[in-house]
């Protein structure tokens, strides 16, 4: 075993390490993001867990935020309720700053 197989190996687990945090910190961004429209959307309190899910899931299956965008904007036209893009996209923003704290606190401590 050389020196530059244990740097590879090094290398390959602080990526893995930073694609399982990425993930995490889009998956919790979602679901804030998931529980925020679920209120404006005017859902009963007892749908707001499953409409966040609903999210972390569309953006798994569909590999990406812009899909999350469309079912949003999809939703709340189908509720009849006015909301931009520029706002969705601006909030989404927004909460990936907090779940990435929320999430980086939570693996320091």
């Amino acid at each position: 075993m050389s020196v530059f197989d244990d740097r590879e190996r090094a290398f390959e687990g602080q990526f893995q390490h930073e694609q399982e945090l990425q993930f995490r910190i889009h998956a919790r961004r979602n679901r804030l993001l998931g529980l925020w429209a679920a209120r404006l959307l005017r859902l009963p309190a007892a749908e707001h867990d499953g409409y966040a899910k609903s999210l972390v899931m569309t953006e798994i299956d569909q590999h990406g935020s812009e899909a999350v965008i469309r079912k949003l904007l999809a939703d709340f036209e189908d509720r009849g309720i006015e909301i931009s893009e520029h706002r969705i996209r601006r909030h989404l923003t927004e909460l990936q700053e907090l779940a990435r704290k929320e999430v980086m606190s939570e693996v320091k401590g």
